[in-house]
Order: C-alpha cells, then sequence, then structure tokens
C-alpha cells in the first residue's frame, strides 16, 4: 500500500474523529477566486488534518470543501457549482457531489450530496458549517465569514 493510501477502516476512523482546531489564529473565509487551508488535530493531537476551502472566481456559487488525513489523503470532498464527474464505472455524478474516500481509488468516487446533511448548498457560509458538522468538527477554527460568504 502506498503511503498516501489508507485501508478502508482507517480511512473510515480518520473521517469519523472529532476534530478540534489546532491553535486560535483568525482566519478569513476567502472571497472568490481565494483559498485557504485550516489545519485541525484529533483531540489527542496525535492526527494532523487540513481542511480546505476554495471558491470559484468567474463561477461565483463554486465552491470546493475538503478534509485530508496525512497531509495528502482526502477523506472527504464537497463541489459545488462543478461540472459532471464520472466515476470509475462510467456512472457520471451530476454538481453538487461529494467525495468519499474508497480503498484503491482514494477520492476519485463521487455520490450524491447526502440531503439529511446539507441542507442549503445554495448558501456557502451554511454549507461550510454542516460540511464541519459532516467531518466531526467538534472544535471548528476561528473563521470570520467576511461580506460574501
Amino acid at each position: 500500500m502506498a503511503a498516501s493510501e489508507l485501508s478502508q477502516s482507517e480511512a473510515d476512523a480518520l473521517t469519523a474523529m472529532p476534530k478540534v482546531r489546532e491553535d486560535d489564529t483568525a482566519w478569513r473565509y476567502p472571497e472568490l477566486g481565494g483559498a485557504i487551508s485550516l489545519p485541525l488535530l484529533s483531540e489527542d493531537h496525535r492526527e494532523r488534518f487540513l481542511l480546505d476551502v476554495s471558491r470559484g472566481r468567474i463561477e461565483l456559487a463554486r465552491e470546493r470543501l475538503q478534509n485530508r488525513a496525512r497531509q495528502v489523503v482526502i477523506l472527504v470532498r464537497l463541489d459545488v457549482g462543478g461540472p459532471v464527474h464520472r466515476n470509475p464505472d462510467d456512472t457520471e455524478i451530476p454538481c453538487p457531489h461529494i467525495h468519499l474516500y474508497r480503498e484503491g481509488y482514494g477520492d476519485k468516487w463521487a455520490f450524491p450530496v447526502p440531503a439529511e446533511h446539507f441542507a442549503t448548498l445554495d448558501d456557502q457560509w451554511e454549507t461550510y458549517l454542516d460540511f464541519l458538522a459532516f467531518c466531526n468538527v467538534t472544535e471548528p477554527p476561528n473563521v470570520d465569514r467576511g461580506l460574501f460568504a
């Protein structure tokens, strides 16, 4: 198994693990065309995670939220306002969609967004908050939503 691959049980455990902010740094939610990577830790501080937030420059509704473990392993990625995704079995999943780590495939599989977890995909700030909950971030980073989030 390559260093950037995890077993499915490992990935599921990392996804479910409660996560807290690394420190009290004040962050600003990215403006159009911007991106930030927010450092997170497991509650016992043994695992490090990154929460990436990026917003489209031209397509205003475009947003990508992802939770990474071990610097490079994407556990969960939510794509809003982007193109259709083609899964390894050739099925097409329209946007918005969510990518969940799958052993042997990484983040190559997309699924319809679970409505019970993401109620308001047209509101980027609410989607960000829903994503934090989905990834089990129990103590979120200090992020100022700014004027346009």
